[in-house]
């Protein structure tokens, strides 16, 4: 289920030289309504953030139209844009480290403290919301990454392949470790009481459960540490290097994460994904974030060619300007539609297809970039990101 800093939106959209980025807006829009694409799938399936650790999600299958639907979701969503997401994450503390620098601040500074209370509202939304939360690992490997921003930038690169070497190793041992476990007899099924607790729970013991299987259900931040950090580190390179910027220099290094990321990208994930269930991790965080640098370069290009923004472009523009809001509110519209405390309709619709949960997926998103645009018309920032900067303030 994250991006450049949600809680600084004006400074995300500043280069190394103090000039505008917007493309950067439009990055973020695009990664928090991409979550979606992945995780509105677990909000519909049986059990919803629990059916998720049990289920053969992301395998490739043409048995059917429908089977076909889902698996190009799987191909396109699962994994690329929480490393998109990841990766602009980085490119936000990078900027916030190159202001503070520029204003002769002391770093981390506050910025420890900005980190701390993501984690805390990371918490608050992994308790109340969503399971697979993404923020309390942001603000952990934020910590981190800022205090490796005051050391030499030799040291940033060989930490930062060091975490990718270090993420390799344990993906190839749990990838190896599933291919050699026999399968079992449910065959990933999740038991009629953990769905019926979805479908039709009370709401307190929906929470009773994420608390009670808490660690289970925050496994995936830390089995991906490393590649968090490596993600963060790999941001803060391609802004230094001005790769989101509008002149020449920014439009060839896209052109080249374009070439590449979709070049090796796609055909890489294809096979992961036909690969089936067991190449599952190797799919959601070994190959993904090749994808996700194809699409910095894929968006790069298509907003190079835009003269004038028009809704789409707004829209996008407007969620990345509220990210933290839009990333909250998204899975707060999906609870309520899917679970048996909502709308109920996961289990209502269970045997129509996908189609329904496509459509879904396109509903949210448009609520989304159109509330947002609305809101941005009174307010200068989200609903979340003003608590943030308020609280921060005092």
């Amino acid at each position: 289920m994250t991006h450049t800093d949600a809680r600084a939106p004006r400074a995300t959209r500043t280069s190394p030289t103090g000039r505008r980025l917007p493309l950067l807006d439009v990055l973020r829009g695009v990664a928090i309504l991409g979550t979606l694409m992945t995780n509105v799938w677990i909000f519909t399936g049986p059990g919803a953030e629990w059916g998720a650790l049990r289920s053969s999600s992301g395998e490739l299958s043409f048995r059917s139209f429908a089977d076909a639907v889902e698996g190009t979701f799987s191909v396109l969503g699962n994994g690329k844009f929480l490393s998109l997401l990841t990766i602009l994450f980085g490119v936000g503390l990078a900027i916030q480290y190159r202001s503070a620098e520029r204003r002769g601040q002391p770093w981390p500074g506050r910025y420890r403290w900005r980190a701390l209370f993501l984690f805390g509202e990371g918490t608050v939304h992994f308790v109340l919301v969503f399971a697979w939360d993404v923020l309390m690992g942001y603000a952990v490997t934020a910590l981190f990454v800022a205090w490796l921003l005051t050391r030499s930038r030799r040291a940033q690169r060989r930490v930062m392949w060091w975490a990718a070497g270090a993420h390799l190793t344990l993906l190839g041992l749990l990838t190896a470790a599933l291919l050699a476990s026999p399968d079992t007899e449910d065959g990933g099924t999740v038991s009629r009481e953990v769905a019926d607790l979805y479908a039709h729970g009370d709401y307190l013991d929906q929470i009773a459960f994420r608390l009670e299987n808490a660690i289970a259900l925050r496994m995936e931040p830390v089995l991906t540490f490393f590649l968090l950090v490596f993600l963060f580190l790999l941001g803060v390179r391609l802004f230094r290097a001005g790769a989101f910027g509008a002149d020449e220099t920014g439009r060839r290094l896209r052109s080249r994460l374009l070439a590449w990321g979709l070049g090796l990208g796609l055909p890489l994930n294809a096979a992961a994904a036909l690969g089936g269930s067991d190449l599952f991790a190797l799919a959601r965080y070994g190959t993904a974030p090749l994808l996700a640098l194809g699409y910095i370069g894929l968006v790069g290009a298509l907003v190079d060619r835009v003269r004038r923004p028009g809704p789409l472009m707004t829209g996008l523009t407007s969620v990345g300007r509220t990210a933290l809001s839009g990333y909250v509110l998204q899975n707060v519209l999906c609870v309520l539609v899917s679970y048996g405390i909502g709308l109920g309709l996961a289990q209502r619709l269970d045997d129509t297809g996908p189609w329904w949960v496509v459509g879904l997926w396109a509903a949210v998103c448009a609520v989304l970039m159109v509330g947002s645009t609305l809101w941005l018309r009174r307010f200068s920032a989200g609903p979340l990101e003003a608590v943030q900067k308020w609280a921060l303030r005092r």
